[in-house]
């Protein structure tokens, strides 16, 4: 009879549901193997409504909410099969499928979930955040300077955890009626208390340049992306010196929107392999692994776009060089942040790229602005500090539930 019913459902379905449908059966009987969730068990929500192709905003987030398991045990609630399906299989955290608003709610009535951490502005958040008596707290995916840092949509949460002063320095300019004080709380970086992995090179006399691109945007005012413009010459001129090592880890969204993009990323990885086969000592270094570690900490100087990836390397405060955009109608208008006192590299230095990373390895001035700007952005990044403050601040939302709760008299979570 239950094959009978299957059969009937999948008739009365269109192409593309029952694709998504039997991806959930699919993704369901994985989740079933490992267990039923125990009820009552999670105080902390992570929402993630994407499919895998946005699985690295997850990515990031999975060391420390490991972390935070430990204190306060952690359901993430996945929308996408495809998403569910890598979350399950990487992190190491619970994850439950709610494709529908009603698996929403039905997780909800098993689960207290006090918190709720949002990691981009998915537009389908806003099926979760129409439930109340719990805090919804948008931790973002990455720090950075780009107009996707100051939307309107903060205020769509209770809180927003973010890096620093520099983060709520450009909230406090760009929202209206937005109480910063009272609805940001800086946490720091607490991905670089757990960048971990080894480089897959040797330590040897070359210097080792990570070169990390953004993708070209989906929108004009997006496009910071310098793979076709700086990073194939980039590239070829580093692998010339025979001198250094290039680690090129391309943006997984590279040549979404703009096949052209994704032609010269194909490009740089020919270089690559082409100059592996040619010397044996080189051990240049094509990356494309889920998890960033090693990546930040290692190389000796990094070569990123105007992206998270900048500011994730700031946080470390070892040197770092920006490209400059030339599509014009990307927006970089900081004035006061870091992108006004950076290094930045035109497409017209590119031919001197190996003069320009010279000047700033050994620039004692420029060390010492990184030194500053990485404390305006993450306050204290000694070893554990950022995580502390991280599981503090989910530490006090819990707290100020139960008084909350201890106050009313209605108990419905929902």
């Amino acid at each position: 009879m239950q094959a009978v019913r299957i059969a009937k459902r999948v008739v009365s379905m269109g192409r593309r549901a029952v694709v998504r449908w039997c991806a959930n059966r699919a993704v369901q009987g994985l989740l079933s193997e490992r267990g039923a969730l125990e009820p009552g068990r999670f105080r902390v929500g992570v929402y993630f409504a994407d499919s895998d192709v946005n699985i690295y905003q997850m990515r990031q987030w999975y060391a420390p909410l490991r972390s935070l398991a430990r204190r306060f045990p952690v359901l993430v609630i996945a929308r996408d099969a495809s998403g569910t399906r890598a979350i399950a299989e990487e992190s190491g955290l619970d994850v439950v499928l709610a494709p529908q608003p009603p698996d929403i709610e039905r997780v909800l009535a098993e689960q207290p979930l006090e918190v709720i951490l949002y990691v981009n502005q998915n537009t389908r958040n806003f099926q979760m955040l129409r439930y109340g008596r719990r805090w919804h707290v948008f931790i973002n995916h990455g720090e950075s300077d780009k107009m996707y840092m100051t939307t309107n949509q903060h205020k769509t949460y209770d809180r927003a955890f973010v890096a620093g002063d520099a983060a709520r320095e450009r909230l406090g300019l760009a929202l209206w009626d937005y109480d910063v004080d009272e609805r940001t709380v800086a946490i720091g970086r607490p991905q670089n208390d757990h960048l971990g992995g080894e480089a897959p090179y040797p330590v040897d006399d070359r210097t080792v340049v990570l070169y990390a691109p953004t993708w070209e945007g989906d929108r004009p005012a997006a496009r910071y992306g310098s793979v076709r413009s700086h990073g194939v010459e980039l590239v070829r001129r580093l692998v010339e010196t025979g001198r250094h090592r290039v680690v090129y880890r391309p943006h997984p969204r590279t040549g979404v929107v703009d096949q052209a993009f994704g032609r010269a990323s194909a490009e740089i990885v020919a270089i690559l392999r082409e100059a592996n086969r040619h010397d044996s000592s080189a051990h240049h270094v094509v990356d494309d692994s889920a998890q960033i570690d090693w990546q930040l900490r290692d190389p000796d100087i990094a070569i990123c776009d105007v992206s998270a990836m900048v500011y994730d390397r700031l946080a470390t405060g070892k040197p770092l060089m920006i490209t400059r955009p030339v599509a014009r109608a990307a927006e970089v208008e900081d004035d006061r942040g870091y992108l006004a006192d950076c290094d930045w590299l035109t497409v017209d230095e590119v031919p001197d790229i190996v003069a320009a990373i010279e000047r700033a390895l050994h620039d004692e001035h420029a060390r010492d602005r990184l030194g500053t700007w990485s404390e305006h952005y993450f306050g204290d990044t000694s070893p554990g500090a950022p995580t502390a403050r991280f599981e503090s601040a989910v530490a006090e939302l819990i707290d100020r539930a139960d008084e909350y709760r201890a106050r009313t008299s209605d108990p419905d979570r929902v």
